[in-house]
Order: C-alpha cells, then structure tokens, then sequence
C-alpha cells in the first residue's frame, strides 16, 4: 500500500472529515419538511470505493453506526465496478441493512476520470411514505402496512429520477409529495457536494494517495479504539432493562445484555431478550448493532476518535434471531428505537460494573414520536415532532434537561417553524417538566411540557413512546425518574392515553405531552446531593 506522509495524512482525513459534515449542512438546509430541516433527522458521510465509511457528520448515532450495513447489500447485487456515471445505490428495507421505512438511504459513486474512487452516502427521515396511516402507523402488524419499501436497488438519477419513473413511483405512493420528495432532492445535493469535495482532494493529492489515506484513517480509528479498550478491566458483565409493554398488553418486555471485554475487544450479546412481537417496537439488527456500537464508543474510548468503520473492528454483537432486537421479517419496526434504547440501557449498565466513573445512570432514553396529520381540501399535512427527555445523571454532572435521546440527537422544532408551517394546532405551552428529574448526589435531567391547541376537527394524533410504566432507573443510590404521560384535555375531561396508539382529536382539544426525567447518580444524602 502506498506510504502517505504525515502532514498530508492530517489534511486528508480533516477534509474528509469537513465534507461529510458539509454535507450534513447541505442536506438540513436544503430540506423541504421540519423534520429534516429543523430537527435534523439525517445524516451523511463519505465511503471509500470499497463501501466502507471513512469519514461522518456527527447528527443521528443509529443512521450513522449502521450505514456499513445498509452499503452492503446494494453492493452484492450490484457490484461497485459495474455502476458507471449518474449511478446511485437505493435501500430502506430493515431485512437487508436497513432500519425503519422513513429512513432512506441513498448511495452515489464517484468517479475521477472514469475511475471509481469513492461514494457520497445520505440518510433522512422522510416525512411520509405511504403505508396504512399518516406519518407513522401505530396498529400496523407487518411491515408492509408501514410504508413503501426500496429494496436495495440500483438506479441512474438522468434517467429514474427527476420525472423518472423512481420518483413517480415514490410520489404515487405518497401523502405529501413535494415534502417528501423535496428531501430526496435535499440527499442528493447533499451527495454532489460530497462527491465534489472528495475530487478536490483527489485532484490535489492524487486518487492513489487519497485512497491510502482512507485505509490508514480506519486503521487510525481502529488502533485508538483497542488501545481505550484495553484500558477497561476484562470481564463478564451483565445488564438488563424492559420496554414497558408491546402496545397491546400490559406485559414488559426485557432486554438482557452481556458484555464481555477481553483485550483489546469487547463483544456484546443480547441472549435472553424477549420473543419479537406483532407490533412495531421490533428493532432490525442493523439497529441493534448501531446501538451497542454507539455506547461502548461513549463510555469507553475518546470523542475525538473518527467513527468510521475502522473504529467498529474491535466491537462484535450478536442478538438471537427472532427477538425483538432481531426480528424475523415481516414483522414491523417503526418505532424500532422503543427497543434500542433498551438495548442502550442494557448495555449501559452492564459497563457500570466495569467503568463505573465514565457512565450515566439511566434516562428518559426513549424516542417520542408525536404525529399529527389533517385531511384538508389541499390535500394532507403531516407534522412530525420527535421529543426526548431527561438524561441520566453522571458521576460529576447532572442530566441534561429535555433534550433528544442519545440515540437520535434530533433538534428542537422551533414553535415558529410550526406555525408558518401547520394552521390546524398551534403550540399553547412549552417548557421544563419541573421535578421530573431523579434525585442523586447528581440529578437525572428534566423532561419536558408540551401542548397543541387543536384548531380543527377531524385531526389524528399517532404516537409511540415508552417509560409510562416503568420509571428510568438511578444509579448507585440515585432515584428513578418521573414517568412520561400523554393526555386530551376535551372541555372539563381528561383523557389519558396509552404510549402507543392513534386518536381522534377534534376543534378544542388540548394534546398534553410530559416526557419522562432521568434518574439520578449516587445516594441522595451524599454530600453535595441535588
């Protein structure tokens, strides 16, 4: 392999690096719908001709950590060397890399010369793709009743998009058309300027010093990785937690986790999780991987280690086939994080056991999905929101207060934003959900107060969350968190609502939305408790 030199290895991979994030700012602020231009629900990042990810914007952990994943199907039926100019790779099927139906991944090549020398890749939460509902569809009981599904597929964009028959195809199948489609349109901008980028660097550097550097960037990230490792104690380590019930009974659902660091490695098991079940908190596996990646990341190693697919080598995972956490087909999955989190949890707490000082207790850690969809003369609008809660506390910090969970890293959708955006709710109250937090010698952060004045009738509120049975866990002494809550205010009654479930809102009601607070680190008494 050819030698790259020292200096030119640093401005290689920082501009890698610059360009996957520059192509994160393309995508968010060329989007159409909220959920992507002002929550940020996408991601981006550059592969090498190989297909494996070298360089990412730090936006969602779980689009990101399984992006490999999603790469390598498309690449199997159609290997990189046959595409040629305009080419691009397609796929949001959870059962071969994919996550959930709204997430999209889009691939394109990028030759210099006629030579393959990388890929620009992008990811969005698409606002609608069609299915049994608008937006999401809590009773779906397969997959097929959750939206359009792209296997991974092979398109041209000069002659299947841009009024090609793929974008009719999508724009049939739609409840939101120019949204949707605008935000395809945002991914591939976004994938031009990378592709861009990347034979600006080629042209300086040249195609075969540029490809070294790749290599050695992930074998960089590979090295840093072990060598945190290593510095953890070897052992078993065991953890659990539960999703509160499948949206259909009362029963929890567990998630066991063991973790085993040996050396320079740490390899993650997810044996005696519950069965998968017939609504939709199933998590792909591709999720799953994500999701034990993303925390042993966090708590073990550096913020400033790149992760690409060099800093995924050391971590193996393994979940049994037809749990929730590795579902068979065609059971649904779009409230998939309902899962992961769990899993995120799990695994969290068996790392307490070996690295005490460098985790957070558990928090809210759930993913709130509120959609709200009208019918009018126009046509549909959907609204999205997706809300998170308190974080758990840490050894010398309290939680965060009403933010996104780790996982998904979304933005606030700012009031504003909605109601240029939206004329049948508006937003009456936003806020902190004082005392939600779990009390600890650090507290668990605060969740969040929302509310929509309902403008009209004939509006449908669909949902899935979770923690509205079983409180966030503190940690070493520290108190549990509040419990999230979903209400209708209609006149003098209070409807409460279950975490996952569609309803029928009409002109007046209130929707009350309390997510949960993060539970708290260390006994309260503790000198210096919160």
């Amino acid at each position: 392999m050819k030698l790259v030199f020292p200096a030119d290895q640093a401005v290689i991979a920082q501009g890698l690096v610059a360009a996957a994030r520059e192509m994160g700012v393309k995508l968010i602020r060329s989007a159409y719908s909220p959920v992507v231009r002002e929550a940020s629900d996408c991601a981006a990042a550059l592969l090498d001709r190989h297909g494996n990810v070298v360089a990412q914007a730090e936006l969602i952990p779980m689009q990101l950590g399984s992006i490999g994943a999603t790469f390598k199907p498309c690449a199997k039926l159609f290997p990189p060397e046959t595409l040629v100019e305009g080419d691009f790779y397609i796929n949001n099927d959870p059962y071969h890399g994919g996550q959930h139906l709204p997430d999209v991944f889009l691939f394109s090549p990028i030759f210099l010369d006629g030579a393959l020398i990388g890929f620009a890749a992008t990811v969005a939460h698409h606002l609608d793709l069609g299915g049994g509902a608008p937006g999401l569809n809590p009773q779906a009981s397969d997959v097929h009743q959750e939206g359009l599904i792209i296997p991974p597929s092979k398109y041209n964009h000069a002659r299947d998009w841009s009024g090609g028959p793929l974008e009719r195809l999508i724009r049939a199948n739609i409840r939101v058309p120019t949204q949707t489609i605008g935000d395809f349109n945002a991914q591939f901008a976004a994938n031009f300027c990378g592709a861009e980028r990347l034979r600006a660097l080629c042209a300086k550097f040249g195609p075969g010093t540029v490809d070294a550097a790749m290599a050695e960037l992930l074998d960089y990230s590979e090295r840093r990785m072990r060598r945190a490792i290593a510095q953890a104690p070897d052992g078993v380590y065991y953890g659990a937690d539960a999703v509160d019930d499948d949206g259909i009974g009362d029963q929890p659902l567990p998630v066991h986790a063991t973790v085993t660091i040996a050396g320079d490695s740490v390899h993650v098991d997810f044996a005696g999780t519950s069965d998968q079940v017939a609504t939709n908190v199933n998590c792909p596996f591709a999720s799953t991987v994500a999701t034990a990646l993303t925390v042993v990341k966090s708590v073990l190693t550096s913020p400033d280690i790149p992760f690409n697919e060099g800093s995924m080598r050391p971590v193996t995972v393994a979940a049994p086939y037809g749990c929730i956490l590795n579902p068979k087909p065609p059971a649904p999955v779009r409230a998939r994080l309902t899962s992961s989190y769990r899993a995120y949890n799990a695994v969290m707490k068996a790392m307490a056991q070996a690295v005490p000082d460098k985790v957070i207790a558990t928090g809210f850690d759930t993913t709130e999905a509120i959609c709200l969809s009208h019918l009018g003369p126009d046509g549909y609008r959907i609204s999205l929101e997706i809300f998170g809660g308190g974080y758990g506390a840490g050894p010398e910090q309290d939680g965060c207060d009403a933010v996104d969970s780790p996982m998904s890293n979304c933005g606030n959708v700012p009031v504003e934003a909605l109601d240029l955006e939206y004329d049948f709710f508006r937003v009456s109250a936003y806020g902190l959900r004082q005392g939600s937090g779990g009390p600890g010698r650090s507290r668990g952060g605060l969740g969040l107060i929302r509310h929509y004045e309902i403008l009209a009738d004939d509006v449908t509120f669909a949902t899935y969350s979770d923690r509205f049975r079983l409180a966030p866990q503190g940690l070493f002494g520290g108190e549990p968190g509040q419990c999230a809550a979903t209400r209708v205010k209609r006149g003098n009654q209070i409807i409460d609502l279950p975490s996952k479930c569609s309803f029928a809102l009409r002109k007046g009601d209130v929707l009350m939305i309390e997510t949960g607070g993060g539970g708290g680190y260390g006994a309260p008494e503790s000198p210096g408790a919160a």
